[in-house]
């Protein structure tokens, strides 16, 4: 195989436009719900329209709705990726789903104006799709175009441009910036402005060459995508790769999410993705950014320090995704999986403790609740890239994506009951789930460090029971290709 390659400018750009483009955007708009003067605004509209203020049984129902409508949008979004990718391309797909995001943005940016909270959730609904898209489609796009050797951490920066989402919505969300009566709708209309930076752009930049050559068919345009994307005019190995690639799939046809879910050579790798993402979303580190706020209050925080402290949560959760981008690269990608699952479990004893010392002076009370369950969010869906090959990607990200964003709809519904019920000790459950996640990673999932697509599809074509990959089902000419790759 060739040396390692170099990192080039245009690869870094495009990482950045639609990491920022859509990544950020997913994050910004997981922590930017968590203002108290939107729940404000829901009652005094409701009162303005009926008279009285709402019961507060209702207030949670509709708050817990206007959270979770957004990661239920996710969930449609990532239904549309399969037909979206195969029909408009990657980069396509990314530039169509801009509308998902500034349609939303100026409705809840003149959601105040309207007097309408009901335009408010169908808005999270919206972003939700634009989120469930680009969840799937920015680590495709940019895990199709990375060369082997950097496709680890090119693969981790959608998460860490999620990170950064989230932390930016915190720092303006702060009460003195624009988490105030008049703010918050300004607050929420700004996930539009990413959106127009990635639309205007996105079209300078090459289309995946994986998807010019394997299902466009154009070896001539793939060749040209590669040569920009790495600085160089040869391309052959790489180009050579993908046509092996494309030769071991031409009997498997394009596989759909039925196929694939009853297809033996890709059993294992199907259980590792559906583990893995309800791994991280049950992990509870979604309802730590959902209801910040109200975690730290019913802690002991106390009202005037609390956004602070989701301020400083945000900034740990960004420096643990820099490190995840370092460990993809050295290490392993699949060994460095358990490591945020780890921090889940300090927090109900964090939580609890703090409840129990409330007369600690504030200072302490804050640094003690700095460990709430970090997510192991990229490494999931880099695992998909590399996992499937060119024909079942699609159907795999929109398996992986549905359990992504119904795991996270569930945790964004039921936890605020979770709370009521259990108290700190709701933290247990996650932790329970992120041990669970542990072991079966250490057992099953294979390193995929510096390895090409085929050869991290031997490896599990093994562990399905199916001699040399594509030895029995496929044409003739694969198994050699394949051999003549180790």
């Amino acid at each position: 195989s060739s040396s390692p390659q170099k990192l080039t400018i245009l690869l870094t750009l495009v990482t950045l436009v639609s990491t920022f483009g859509s990544s950020f955007q997913y994050g910004y708009n997981v922590s930017v719900i968590n203002s108290p003067f939107m729940q404000n605004f829901y009652n005094q509209t409701y009162m303005d329209r009926y008279g009285t203020y709402m019961d507060s049984n209702f207030q949670t129902l509709l708050w817990s709705l206007t959270v979770s409508m957004f990661p239920l949008g996710g969930f449609f979004g990532s239904l549309l990726v399969g037909p979206l990718v195969n029909n408009c391309g990657r980069k396509g797909t990314l530039l169509i789903n801009n509308l998902f995001s500034i349609v939303p943005a100026i409705l809840m940016g003149t959601s105040e104006v309207a007097k309408t909270f009901e335009g408010i959730i169908l808005s999270r609904i919206i972003i939700g799709i634009n989120a469930g898209l680009s969840s799937n489609v920015v680590p495709m796009y940019l895990g199709e175009m990375s060369p082997k050797n950097l496709r680890g951490a090119i693969g981790v920066m959608p998460q860490l441009f999620i990170t950064i989402g989230i932390l930016v919505a915190q720092i303006l969300g702060l009460k003195s910036i624009l988490g105030n009566r008049e703010g918050w709708p300004v607050l929420l209309g700004l996930t539009g402005i990413p959106a127009v930076v990635e639309l205007i752009l996105l079209p300078f930049f090459p289309e995946s060459p994986r998807y010019l050559l394997i299902q466009k068919g154009n070896e001539e345009q793939a060749r040209k995508a590669l040569q920009k994307l790495r600085g160089w005019d040869n391309v052959d190995d790489e180009i050579e790769e993908m046509g092996q690639e494309d030769q071991s799939e031409k009997q498997e046809g394009r596989l759909s999410v039925m196929n694939l879910c009853t297809f033996q050579a890709l059993r294992w790798q199907l259980i590792s993705i559906i583990a893995m993402m309800m791994g991280q979303q049950l992990s509870g580190v979604n309802a730590v950014f959902y209801y910040a706020d109200r975690i730290f209050e019913s802690s002991g925080v106390e009202a005037n320090a609390v956004q602070y402290v989701t301020v400083g949560i945000g900034a740990v959760n960004v420096v643990m995704t820099c490190l995840a981008v370092s460990i993809s690269q050295s290490p392993t990608t699949s060994n460095s999986l358990p490591v945020p699952f780890l921090a889940g479990g300090s927090a109900p004893v964090v939580l609890h403790h703090a409840k129990t010392s409330r007369d600690l002076n504030n200072g302490n009370c804050c640094s003690n609740l700095q460990t709430p369950p970090f997510p192991s969010g990229p490494i999931p869906f880099v695992l998909i890239t590399e996992m499937f090959l060119q024909s079942s990607r699609p159907a795999a990200f929109m398996v992986g994506g549905s359990v992504h964003w119904l795991c996270n709809f569930t945790v964004g519904l039921v936890f605020l009951y979770m709370e009521q019920a259990l108290g700190a000790y709701s933290f247990l459950v996650f932790c329970v789930i992120c041990l669970a996640t542990i072991i079966y990673i250490f057992f099953i999932v294979p390193e995929t460090k510096n390895k090409t697509f085929m050869e991290i599809n031997q490896i599990m074509a093994k562990r399905n029971g199916v001699e040399v990959a594509m030895g029995k089902e496929e044409s003739p000419s694969a198994p050699n290709s394949l051999h003549s790759l180790n």
